[in-house]
């Protein structure tokens, strides 16, 4: 195909398409007008596409036509409509692909908060560097499984929610930095580890294990898997591979921000065990099941819901009408 000759023929059409996406106020024929013109504007694009791909004389049609199409359509599609896509497709295409860096975060988190349990455990110098013996004695005895039944459930519920959503959206928004995530996972290993061997150290491994156990599964996954999203896009501004890295860092971006959506329910859940099922009276098998239980549904609609998604051509991304252009080309 002649691109050059095509843009000759069809300029005016296409001008003529623009300057009625942009009038103010259309009356009759003005808008049957509009129709066709976007009609033929599609079908122009569609030849393009087929047969030269992506090339700026298409993306520039392409915003030609998004700006018609919203004269005559008013609104987008009706976001119930578009929930099963996003829960069945795009979240978990989403999670899918951050499978690896999850595995990964979770895997140096461990090994850190380990190091530092071991440490805390079995050095008292550590332990007295992080408060006296009578402050450390009432964490271990009372003061941790208070922190559980303190406050009403549903506050403390709503609390310990609102403090991890926002943690896990840090992740996200400020992934690109590259050091963020970093620091964010060393912070909490640390604690984990260092409050664990406090634990450990005075004789109650098995307190700190079983309130740790019912909603830090699925709690922890989650995090983890917010700081492989916030990672993902620092890696699509350092390898953006054969996009641009405005392409890049546009695309995944979309996707981790689907998955900070998603992680809003998971860490919701993860905040309903940790305000009524950690401090219930349930035997402790139960409540470490619901855990188990609540972390192995995550999983699952991660990898094998998620890959089913991505075998299917799913990204994660938006399709490429809510995308917009990858490029605007101004004449």
């Amino acid at each position: 195909m002649d691109l050059d000759a095509l843009r000759s023929a069809r300029q005016a059409e296409w001008e003529r398409l623009d300057a009625l996406a942009g009038k103010g106020r259309l009356d009759g024929r003005d808008s049957d007008e509009l129709i066709v013109r976007y009609q033929d504007g599609a079908a122009d694009l569609s030849e393009i596409t087929t047969t030269a791909g992506s090339v700026p004389l298409g993306d520039r049609l392409s915003v030609s036509l998004s700006r018609a199409r919203m004269r005559f359509t008013g609104t987008g599609r009706n976001v119930v409509s578009q929930l099963p896509a996003f829960f069945l497709l795009q979240l978990p295409a989403a999670l899918y692909r951050v499978r690896w860096w999850t595995f990964w975060a979770a895997a140096a988190s461990a090994v850190v908060a380990v190091a530092y349990g071991v440490w805390s455990a079995n050095d008292p110098s550590v332990r007295a560097a992080l408060g006296t013996d009578a402050d450390l004695r009432k964490l271990v005895n009372t003061g941790f499984t208070a922190y559980y039944s303190e406050n009403p459930a549903a506050s403390f519920t709503g609390q310990v929610w609102t403090n991890n959503a926002f943690i896990a959206a840090q992740c996200i928004a400020f992934g690109i930095l590259g050091f963020y995530v970093p620091y964010v996972l060393l912070q909490n290993a640390m604690n984990v580890g260092l409050t664990g061997g406090i634990l450990i150290g005075y004789g109650h491994a098995d307190t700190f294990f079983l309130y740790i156990a019912p909603h830090g599964l699925l709690e922890l996954t989650s995090v983890f898997v917010a700081a492989a999203a916030g990672m993902r896009v620092f890696w699509a501004w350092i390898a953006p591979g054969a996009r641009t890295r405005g392409q890049a860092l546009a695309e995944d971006g979309r996707a981790m921000f689907i998955i900070a959506v998603g992680l809003t329910i998971s860490l919701f859940v993860s905040g309903i065990l940790e305000g009524f099922v950690t401090p219930s009276p349930l035997p402790w098998p139960v409540k470490i099941g619901i855990g188990a239980l609540a972390l192995a549904a995550f999983l699952f609609y991660m990898v094998f819901v998620g890959g089913r998604a991505v075998r299917a051509g799913e990204t994660g991304d938006l399709d490429p009408f809510a995308a917009g252009a990858r490029r605007i080309i101004a004449d």
